[in-house]
């Protein structure tokens, strides 16, 4: 695969998993185009170079078009993809209405479909190769109680992947999923102050007795991004401290 230009293009960029990732990045060299959807996220990344800043929802198909227009016209060509914009969704099965699971899969799977074509169309009008990671979740291959919504969601991204994966191999674009377990995003801290028995239980089902780190999720998408990951694509890790093989 032909090494390609250091442009990338990361939703959900404002907190989190988005945040560490945008920064790292940076510090790999790459020109950032960071999609916020909360402009008070902004201040985060103050005085930092080659980053544009883009406040907006990922559903909003005008906006990510415009995005890549004006990436061609800067002649800085987004030719790498992470998908991190994403809504949790916790409510009974029973209770579930048509409108939250249309609200949940509009973000967590909609948006990134359209976000994936847009962003392939154009890399092969420009007969460039690209890679993609989607954020998806360990909720999305096992059952958790009142996450059938969000679990549905990011395991049918995980099968999105692969399929654009086979599919798009012979354009030299790749796309790989990523699936972290508990990590220690803004959800973290009121979590253990508030549920502590949760808390407490699941660390007993995590073999490494602890929360991941955002940075090692961020590692394992800037690898997977990188020119080091040239014969990996279709590919859904899980990265939970050996929750999925406990």
């Amino acid at each position: 695969m032909t090494k390609f230009s250091k442009n990338v293009l990361i939703t959900g960029a404002g907190k989190g998993i988005g945040e560490n990732t945008v920064k790292l990045f940076l510090s790999k060299g790459y020109f950032v185009y960071a999609l916020i959807k909360d402009k008070r996220d902004n201040k985060k990344f103050r005085n930092l170079k080659n980053i544009s800043i883009i406040n907006g929802n990922v559903k909003n198909i005008k906006l990510i078009k415009k995005i890549i227009l004006n990436s061609n016209k800067n002649n800085r060509i987004i030719t790498c993809l992470v998908n991190n914009a994403g809504i949790r969704h916790r409510k009974k099965f029973l209770d579930i209405k048509k409108n939250d699971l249309e609200n949940v899969f509009q973000t967590n799977f909609f948006s990134i479909f359209n976000v994936m074509q847009l962003f392939s169309k154009n890399l092969i009008k420009k007969k460039l190769p690209g890679s993609i990671v989607n954020i998806s979740s360990i909720v999305g291959q096992i059952g958790f109680d009142e996450l059938a919504s969000y679990g549905s969601s990011k395991g049918a991204l995980i099968s999105l992947t692969k399929c654009f994966a086979v599919e798009m191999a012979k354009k030299n674009i790749r796309s790989n999923s990523i699936s972290p377990g508990f990590t220690k995003t803004s959800f973290y801290k009121p979590f253990k102050k508030n549920k502590k028995k949760l808390y407490s239980w699941t660390l007993s089902r995590i073999p490494q007795k602890r929360w991941g780190e955002p940075r090692e999720i961020s590692e394992l998408i800037y690898f997977l991004i990188s020119d080091n990951s040239n014969y990996i694509t279709g590919e859904n890790i899980n990265i939970d401290g050996g929750w999925l093989s406990a």
